[in-house]
């Protein structure tokens, strides 16, 4: 009865949803693009594809190493990534180049699941993080496509929400579906909504795997040169919002009244915010420059701050920061951005008390000493005071944060033990061999 209820909710929301995305695209077209796709319409796949679900450019960057290796150990088969957004189906593109086909996720009704799964014919369904689409979840299991939530994570929070769900999705939980979770806590809850415990297993958290070229790296670091920035040290604020880019600008303002210059590079969470941002930074008549526009090879005037008006280039960006503050942090309703991306370059890291994505990843980074958490604009300006101030205290931040991201490293030779037999079944069973311990089991 729920399942019906919910189809007809999807039918009558589906008018509503196609008029918000015509709405988006006055702002970015990229909405119009591949149009579509979203109603599952598109090129059929031969062969029987491997399909990776990753909702927007967090999740992208999340799939990128997984990706990689499907591609490695499997270039007989094609391989179909699937996102909402428009930055997503970008940075997927830009990451993966040729020989990925990256569309769009259909709607979550029957017609429109029914086509997209007849045309891409997967042979093993992998959707990252958190996405649940009851429809979508229920046709897999009706077709027997097997489906991996991969680094899966529920939040404590979410629980309520995610119960009332179950009934729609609760027999493909029970009959086709292999949970690989971050932590034992979102196994646990996986298994409270239905997941069976055979078919629920810990891998950890994938994006502890990502890995940045050295030639990318190298390629951000000439940003000193091209934005005159090699006496400063440089702060990148990433993903950030309004307030907190305002908080940002506030600590720049009030060093320099100190004496202390420096460079401010500031990546907004929203690509739409670009042209607004730029604006204010134009209004402050501070230096500023966009990363889209040409730079001259060296600046006679060094830039104040950069704005980072680009899809997918934060995770390099941060290798240029002396210090980094992750957004969508000091203001609530967030829940925090990726800590990650500068904790593994060794970057000094600051963040904001609202941190309820990934609490267990903040907590466990400032217990090693890698991150600092900050309340206000007041807090953030003492923080990076004290960074700027005390190189060897820099030093010691970032080196916390890197080993513990290589410490936590390993989630994907776990995932990949258990979607080894799903893509190549010898039988139709479950995976059952032992996976590598995960690094709170060493």
């Amino acid at each position: 009865m729920r399942r019906y209820a919910y189809r007809l909710l999807i039918c009558i929301a589906l008018p509503l949803a196609v008029a918000l995305l015509a709405w988006r695209g006055l702002r970015d077209r990229g909405y119009w693009r591949g149009f579509a796709q979203r109603f599952g319409f598109g090129p059929t796949v031969a062969g029987g594809a491997l399909w990776v679900h990753a909702v927007s450019v967090g999740e992208v960057q999340t799939a990128a190493a997984l990706v990689r290796a499907l591609r490695t150990e499997y270039p007989d088969l094609p391989l179909v990534l699937t996102t909402v957004t428009p930055t997503g189906a970008a940075r997927a593109r830009a990451l993966f180049a040729d020989g990925i086909d990256v569309r769009f996720l259909p709607f979550d009704t029957t017609g429109s699941v029914r086509r997209f799964l007849t045309r891409v014919r997967p042979r093993v369904a992998i959707v990252i993080e958190k996405e649940v689409w009851p429809t979508l979840f229920h046709e897999c299991g009706r077709q027997s496509i097997p489906l991996v939530l991969a680094s899966a994570a529920l939040a404590p929070r979410a629980l309520a929400r995610y119960r009332l769900l179950a009934p729609l999705f609760g027999a493909t939980l029970a009959e086709g579906t292999v949970v690989a979770a971050q932590t034992a806590g979102d196994a646990e809850r996986f298994r409270a909504i239905g997941a069976p415990a055979a078919a629920t297993h810990v891998i950890g958290n994938l994006k502890f795997d990502l890995s940045m070229p050295a030639t990318e790296v190298a390629a951000e670091a000439s940003l000193r040169t091209r934005y005159g920035w090699q006496q400063r040290l440089v702060l990148v604020g990433g993903s950030t919002y309004q307030a907190e880019e305002e908080a940002l600008l506030q600590v720049q303002r009030q060093l320099r009244g100190e004496g202390i210059e420096l460079a401010l590079l500031l990546a907004p969470r929203h690509p739409p915010r670009f042209a607004e941002v730029a604006a204010r930074l134009q209004a402050t008549g501070a230096p500023f420059a966009r990363r889209s526009q040409p730079a001259a090879a060296a600046q006679a005037v060094p830039v104040d701050v950069l704005l980072l008006d680009s899809i997918g280039e934060l995770p390099q960006a941060y290798a240029v920061a002396d210090i980094a503050f992750v957004g969508g942090s000091l203001v609530p309703d967030i829940g925090g951005h990726n800590l990650l991306e500068p904790a593994a370059l060794g970057v000094a890291t600051l963040t904001g008390p609202h941190g309820y994505n990934a609490p267990d990843i903040a907590k466990d980074l400032q217990a090693a000493g890698g991150l600092g958490i900050v309340t206000d604009a007041d807090t953030l300006c003492a923080e990076v005071r004290r960074l700027v101030l005390d190189a060897a205290l820099r030093q010691r931040r970032g080196a916390a944060a890197r080993d513990y991201v290589q410490r936590c490293r390993g989630a994907l030779p776990r995932l990949l033990t258990l979607l080894r037999p799903l893509i190549r079944p010898a039988s139709g069973s479950m995976p059952t061999q032992a996976l590598p311990p995960t690094p709170a089991s060493r």
